[in-house]
C-alpha cells in the first residue's frame, strides 16, 4: 500500500470511528421515543428530577423577548446525530457569527474539528462547549434571549422541557456559564411552565405565537396563568394560540409556519384538502379575522408548498409521509438556512425566500435525515442575541398615490445609550447610489424618528432603508443585510387612470370555496368612498362587508360564511371610481 493512500485511508477510518462514537449517543427524535413511551406508561415512572440553576423569580424589570431576525452573537448546536446537516449549518453560520457546539466530551473535539475541515468549514468562529446532551433537538430545549427594559441587559429565559431528557434539560445552564449571561428558568413552583422552542415565535414587539400545545402540557394552571408567566418572564403581552395539527405529532408551529418580520406570517401550503391543509387554513383565518400585526394592520400571509415525501412513495403526513417542510428554516444574521429535499419543491422554496427576504443570503441545506425524525433546521438550532442591541422597528410603507409631496418615514430606533443621529437611505434604481434623508426624535416616549423621502412621479419605485447610530458609536440598519436588502414601494399616481389601469383592484378572495373565514384582497390607487356586500344568485344582499371610506394601498377585508347555506354568491365592490364583482362558492 502506497504511504499517500494508506494515510488517506487512516483518515477515512477515523471520521468513521469519530461518527460512530457520536451516533453511539441516544439517536432520539423531536417527539417521544419508543422507549420514552414505554417508560412514561410504567406506573413507577418519575420525571428526572431538575436542579435549578438559575434565577426563578420573574425580572424586577420589564423584559422583551427579541424576534427571530434581530442581530444575533452565536448559533449554538449540539453535536450529536445528523453529523453531515450540522457540518453544512455551521458551513454557513460561521460566516456569520460564532456559532457554539456542545458536545459531551472534551476527546470528541479534535474529531469534530477534522470532520469540519475535512467539508472545507472554516473554525475561526467556531468554539467548543463541554458538556452532557441527549439529542441535537436543541431549538426545543435551549433559552429564549430577552433583554431587560427593551435594550439594556441580556438574559436567557428557560422553560422546563416537555421530554424525560435531564441532560438537554440542563443545557441551558451550561451556555448561560460559557457566555455568562444571568438566566431565568420557568422550572419551579408557581411559575413553572412546560414548554418548546419549536413551539414558540416571538415578533420581537411583544406579541408570540404558539399551536395550544402549551395549554395542554400545563394542564395544572389556567390560560390566564400560563400568559401571565410569559409576560412576566419574556415581556409577552398577547399570546396568540392555535388549534393543533391532526398529522403533525409533535404540534410544534415551527413546521408550517414562521414570523418573517413584524406583519408577515410565512405558512406551509398543502394541495386542497390534504393533510393538515384545511386545519392550517383554519387556524390562519382565526388569526386573520382576531388579530392585527402590532402595527395595527392584517398580517401579510405568504404561502410556501409543504411537500410530499419522495422516499415514501411521495405520501404526504395522512399516508404516512415524513412531514416535509421548508418553515423549519432559521435565520443566522443575513443569512437564511433553509431545508432541502428534492429539486422539483426546493427551487420553489428558495425562490419565496429571496423574494420576500431581499438581500438576505439564502443557503439551501439537504434534509431528508432529519425530517424522518419530524424535525429540521429551526429544530436543530438556537441562536443568542447580541449584548449590544440597537432595535430598529419600522414598517414598510405601503404603495402610494401620492407624486406630490414627501413620503414620512416612521421608525423606532432604541439603544441603551440614546441615539445620535437617524438616516434614511432611498434610491430609485439598485444600479444608482442611495441619497439620504436625515431624521429626527420626533417622540421620546416611543423612541420615534420621523425623516422624508422626496415625493416622485407616477411608476416610480422606491427602495429604502434605516441607519440608526447610538451615542456610544454603535450603527445598525433595518433591514439587516441593507444596503444589499431594503424596504420599497411602489408610487402609482393618481391621475390618468384610464379603463386598463382601474383605481381599484380587487383580487382572487380566499379560501374559495369557503366555508368560515374569508380574506377578500383590494389594491386601492387613491382614497375613495364604496361598499363590499354579498349577493346571493338572485341578486339580493346578503351582508354588508364593509362601507366606508377606503384609504390607498393593500387592505384586507373578511366575513364569515359558516352560517351561510351552501351555493353561489357574489361579493360585489361599488365605489366612486368604478365596480367589481367576484364570484364566491360556499361549501
Amino acid at each position: 500500500m502506497q504511504p499517500k493512500y494508506y494515510l488517506k485511508s487512516l483518515i477515512g477510518i477515523f471520521f468513521i470511528l469519530i461518527i460512530h462514537k457520536t451516533n453511539a449517543q441516544e439517536n432520539l427524535p423531536v417527539g417521544f421515543s419508543k422507549e420514552e413511551i414505554q417508560k412514561m406508561n410504567d406506573p413507577d415512572f418519575a420525571w428526572p428530577e431538575y436542579v435549578p440553576a438559575g434565577i426563578t423569580n420573574p425580572p424586577s424589570s420589564k423584559v422583551r423577548n427579541m424576534a427571530q431576525w434581530e442581530e444575533i452573537q452565536a448559533l449554538t448546536i449540539t453535536w450529536t446525530s445528523y453529523q453531515s446537516v450540522l457540518r453544512d449549518i455551521v458551513k454557513a453560520a460561521e460566516k456569520e457569527t460564532t456559532v457554539i457546539i456542545s458536545t459531551g466530551s472534551q476527546s470528541d473535539v479534535a474529531g469534530i474539528k477534522s470532520y469540519l475541515q475535512a467539508g472545507n468549514v472554516p473554525l475561526t468562529n467556531v468554539k467548543f462547549n463541554i458538556t452532557p446532551i441527549n439529542s441535537v433537538w436543541i431549538r426545543d430545549y435551549m433559552a429564549n434571549s430577552c433583554y431587560t427594559n427593551d435594550v439594556d441587559s441580556l438574559i436567557l429565559v428557560d422553560w422546563k422541557y416537555n421530554r424525560p431528557r435531564p441532560e438537554d434539560d440542563a443545557l441551558p445552564q451550561s451556555i448561560a456559564k460559557f457566555l455568562n449571561i444571568p438566566l431565568y428558568e420557568t422550572t419551579s413552583g408557581s411559575t413553572a411552565l412546560t414548554h418548546t422552542g419549536g413551539n414558540y415565535m416571538s415578533d420581537g414587539l411583544r406579541t408570540a405565537f404558539s399551536s395550544k400545545l402549551v395549554l395542554n402540557e400545563n394542564t395544572s394552571k389556567t390560560e390566564t396563568q400560563v400568559n401571565k408567566i410569559m409576560e412576566d418572564f419574556m415581556g409577552i403581552n398577547r399570546y396568540i394560540k392555535m388549534a393543533t395539527l391532526p398529522y403533525d405529532g409533535i404540534h410544534h408551529i415551527d413546521m408550517h409556519m414562521k414570523l418573517l418580520n413584524e406583519e408577515t406570517l410565512l405558512v406551509g401550503e398543502y394541495p386542497k384538502n390534504i393533510a393538515d391543509g384545511p386545519q392550517i387554513e383554519a387556524n390562519i383565518q382565526y388569526v386573520l379575522s382576531n388579530f392585527k400585526s402590532s402595527f395595527g394592520t392584517p398580517y401579510k400571509v405568504i404561502r410556501i408548498p409543504q411537500p410530499p415525501d419522495q422516499n415514501n412513495g411521495n405520501a404526504y403526513p395522512n399516508n404516512n409521509g415524513s412531514y416535509l417542510t421548508y418553515t423549519n428554516s432559521s435565520i443566522i444574521n443575513k443569512t437564511i438556512i433553509v431545508p432541502q429535499y428534492y429539486e422539483k419543491y426546493d427551487t420553489t422554496a428558495l425562490r419565496i425566500f429571496r423574494n420576500a427576504m431581499p438581500g438576505y443570503t439564502v443557503v439551501g441545506i439537504n434534509s431528508n435525515s432529519t425530517i424522518s425524525a419530524s424535525g429540521s433546521l429551526h429544530c436543530i438550532t438556537h441562536t443568542v442575541g447580541t449584548t449590544d442591541p440597537l432595535l430598529i422597528v419600522h414598517q414598510n410603507l405601503p404603495n402610494t398615490s401620492n407624486s406630490t409631496t414627501p413620503y414620512e418615514v416612521n421608525a423606532r430606533i432604541q439603544h441603551r445609550s440614546g441615539i445620535k443621529t437617524g438616516t434614511i437611505y432611498y434610491t430609485t434604481s439598485l444600479s444608482k447610489p442611495y441619497a439620504t434623508a436625515t431624521m429626527t426624535l420626533t417622540n421620546a416616549g416611543t423612541n420615534t424618528w420621523t425623516g422624508n423621502i422626496p415625493a416622485f412621479p407616477p411608476g416610480t419605485r422606491v427602495y429604502y432603508y434605516i441607519e440608526g447610530e447610538a451615542v456610544s458609536g454603535k450603527r445598525q440598519v433595518r433591514p439587516l443585510p441593507a444596503p444589499k436588502g431594503n424596504f420599497t414601494f411602489l408610487v402609482t399616481g393618481t391621475t390618468g387612470i384610464s379603463e386598463n389601469e382601474p383605481a381599484f383592484t380587487m383580487k382572487p378572495a380566499y379560501p374559495n370555496p369557503s366555508k368560515g373565514i374569508t380574506c377578500i384582497p383590494f389594491n386601492f390607487n387613491k382614497n375613495m368612498n364604496g361598499s363590499i356586500t354579498l349577493v346571493d344568485i338572485a341578486g339580493e344582499k346578503v351582508a354588508t362587508i364593509y362601507e366606508g371610506e377606503m384609504i390607498a394601498g393593500e387592505k384586507n377585508y373578511f366575513i364569515n360564511t359558516i352560517e351561510l347555506s351552501a351555493g353561489v354568491y357574489f361579493i360585489t365592490a361599488e365605489t366612486d371610481q368604478g365596480r367589481f364583482v367576484q364570484k364566491l362558492m360556499v361549501r
